[in-house]
């Protein structure tokens, strides 16, 4: 992706520098959000539940410093927000209505979001409470070593997933599912959640769509980077590395196919209309 000199956004908030306070164990939906999204991450909820519990120390000067290549992460994930932004806001202009731009919050090790507390474990995700995607960007490593995604257009990906939250947000989406999603079985309401995630994948599709055709900043291989990050953190990928065996009834995320396929009918169709996810026959 062409990203280097370009603006980025002025909603970041940059909490990487901050001192690491003591945190406090809270339980409630907050953290049960988190520890879902470690578990579908492949990350170690023992782990969260600790540093819920015991919190970190605070380092003795308040400050940590960054380092080159986190910055220059840092800087990358600013454009590509930006980029959203751009996009979005034509997209939802046409349709006469406006895009209000989430906050993008950069953390190291633990931040504390209107749905609870975050770690770096719990993985980037969007918080409705407060419109606001949290990622700690150790995430982006851990994108090549610990799923196989590689390539900057593979954390592009990421980002423009959560923000897909977002519009589901704006478009009450996320409201309608969670008011659907009461009273239902874990199985039935996973199901719904799926849907919901599917489509933020075709979101994303939907954006690079326009990332390109708007402001041709793509680079050859750039969606194959995508679809290889979507199909690497399907919930199918991720139970049968982490815990041996796929169980299909706790999917919350759908399948490596599904992921790379509903990227991809965003990516190529660019019409909202086509990210029906939760009619459609799901393969």
């Amino acid at each position: 992706m062409k990203w280097s000199g370009r603006q980025g956004s002025d909603n970041i908030e940059d909490r990487r520098g901050m001192s690491r306070g003591k945190m406090v164990a809270g339980g409630g939906i907050g953290t049960v959000i988190l520890l879902l999204i470690v578990l579908l991450l492949g990350g170690d909820p023992v782990k969260l539940l600790d540093s819920l519990q015991q919190g970190s120390p605070a380092p003795e000067s308040g400050q940590i410093a960054s380092s080159p290549g986190e910055d220059s992460i840092a800087v990358f994930v600013s454009v590509v927000l930006k980029d959203t932004e751009t996009v979005w806001g034509k997209i939802f202009e046409q349709s006469g209505n406006v895009y209000h731009q989430p906050k993008l919050v950069m953390f190291r090790d633990q931040a504390e979001s209107a749905c609870g507390f975050a770690s770096a474990a719990s993985g980037p995700f969007y918080c409705p409470g407060d419109e606001k995607v949290y990622i700690d960007l150790s995430f982006c490593d851990q994108l090549k070593t610990k799923f196989g995604a590689y390539g900057d257009f593979a954390v592009a990906y990421v980002i423009a997933h959560e923000i897909g939250h977002h519009v589901q947000n704006q478009l009450g989406i996320l409201k309608k599912v969670d008011s659907g999603r009461s009273g239902l079985s874990d199985k039935k309401a996973n199901q719904l959640t799926v849907r919901l995630e599917l489509q933020a994948d075709f979101l994303a599709g939907m954006w690079a769509h326009y990332e390109q055709t708007m402001l041709n900043t793509l680079d050859p291989g750039d969606i194959d980077e995508a679809a290889n990050a979507a199909s690497s953190v399907g919930d199918d990928n991720l139970q049968m590395k982490y815990q041996g065996r796929v169980t299909p009834d706790a999917f919350t995320h759908g399948t490596s196919a599904q992921r790379k396929e509903w990227f991809m009918k965003g990516w190529k169709t660019g019409d909202l209309d086509k990210g029906d996810t939760f009619s459609a026959s799901l393969r």
